[in-house]
């Protein structure tokens, strides 16, 4: 593996971790909370810097069925910590609606399953 994409699997796996604590901490008090803004831009942060890694450090096509997943998956997130900013800036620590309480959940999960599937296809090579 190159090393750039061994970066990019290292970056992407710090993604994980900070998107799991954010929406784990969101979904449990429905609240939106300084805390899990922060682990919600951390990890959108941290998985542009992994795709960019990955699509320069890789010799397949950036557009392959991974590669689609990929950025449908961190365009939810994105959309997900843009939602959940603008929540914050209008309402405070104010308890989330239950749309966006669902959308978080449904973009973790999106973003999860493209996760795995990079994990497996580098586990079959």
């Amino acid at each position: 593996m190159s090393p750039i994409l061994l970066t990019g699997t290292i970056i992407v796996n710090l993604a994980l971790i900070s998107y799991t604590i954010g929406i784990i901490m969101e979904q449990r008090s429905h609240v939106v909370s300084p805390r899990v803004l922060t682990f919600l831009t951390i990890g959108v942060v941290l998985d542009v810097t992994a795709t960019v890694c990955m699509i320069w450090g890789s010799t397949q096509s950036p557009f392959s069925l991974h590669g689609i997943l990929g950025y449908s998956s961190l365009t939810g997130m994105v959309v997900e910590t843009t939602l959940a900013w603008r929540h914050w800036l209008r309402a405070g620590e104010g308890t989330v609606s239950r749309g966006l309480h669902l959308y978080s959940r449904a973009a973790y999960t999106w973003w999860v399953l493209a996760y795995i599937t990079g994990a497996l296809l580098v586990a079959l090579r």
